[in-house]
């Protein structure tokens, strides 16, 4: 069966009249009658009584809203991949590590947003490790991520920015009023460990470096859990500047805490990539991200 014939049987069955169904379809009628010959052929039966007017047969009342059915399907299909090929729709897929905070990137995808007709979002969340499968199998275009910890020799990285780790606490905590804090007013604070942060191993060494006990931290598997524990005084936090906190809690530079993260865009060498995510990738790539890292407080 083909599209046409479904076509043209379907401007006889609005018609009636087999020379003006021609007419609609810019199409000789002898070709026309050919092909519902050749439909009527394939599904067994007459469609149509030729009758003035043409009328249609049980069949043919039968098939006409399966045919119109599919017509309408394989068109919206052609559509939608004619936009797709031309840039005026597509879909997102990135995928993020858990500390990545999505607000990040709002700002941009509204830029994006704005460049497409039709747009949809999919966003992946894991581990270090599991962005970088996402990458592989081909779920996810682009990965956002401090670092994947992977050697494949096909993974593209692009540094975006570098940012600081700050204190994050209640504001009911002892420490929240001060300005600064030194390493020595954390000994017997009860930390909450962001164990889906890729810098979470190197963030406690650094504090065991300078004597606190971090082995007896509460594990937090995701940032609500984290800022509920937070706001409930139950331990503190060591944060990304780019993290985004509620104003319940608050943020306090730790003196001496030299801990840094550089947040990379991945992507797969040699793969051809939608339209989307070329122009995520140029806005990423091309934004001013210590303008947005001076906005954060």
């Amino acid at each position: 069966m083909e599209m046409h014939q479904v076509r043209y049987f379907l401007a006889v069955a609005r018609s009636l009249n087999f020379t003006r169904a021609a007419d609609d379809c810019n199409v000789a009628q002898p070709s026309l009658t050919r092909a519902i010959k050749q439909l009527e052929g394939e599904l067994g039966g007459d469609l149509f009584r030729r009758e003035r007017p043409v009328q249609l047969t049980e069949l043919g009342e039968r098939m006409l809203p399966l045919l119109q059915q599919c017509y309408e399907a394989a068109s919206g299909a052609q559509s939608l991949a004619a936009s797709l090929k031309s840039g005026e729709a597509g879909t997102l897929r990135i995928a993020l590590t858990h500390s990545i905070d999505l607000s990040l990137l709002i700002p941009y995808l509204d830029q994006i947003k704005r460049q497409f007709n039709r747009l949809e979002f999919r966003f992946l969340r894991g581990d270090a490790r599991q962005v970088g499968e996402y990458l592989k199998n081909g779920e996810a275009e682009l990965g956002i991520a401090a670092e994947l910890g992977s050697d494949w020799d096909r993974l593209d990285v692009w540094p975006l920015f570098t940012e600081g780790f700050e204190l994050a606490l209640s504001e009911r905590h002892p420490l929240a009023g001060r300005s600064h804090i030194g390493f020595e007013d954390l000994t017997g604070q009860q930390f909450l460990s962001r164990r889906y942060c890729e810098h979470a191993e190197r963030i406690a060494r650094s504090l065991r470096e300078h004597g606190l006990d971090v082995d007896g931290s509460h594990e937090i598997s995701s940032e609500r859990d984290l800022i509920e524990l937070l706001e409930a005084d139950i331990g503190v936090a060591v944060i990304p500047h780019t993290a985004t906190m509620p104003d319940s809690l608050k943020r306090r530079m730790v003196d001496g805490l030299d801990a840094r993260r550089t947040v990379h865009l991945y992507g797969i060498a040699g793969r051809e990539r939608t339209a989307v995510a070329s122009a995520v990738m140029r806005i990423l790539r091309g934004a001013d991200w210590q303008q947005l890292l001076n906005r954060n407080p």
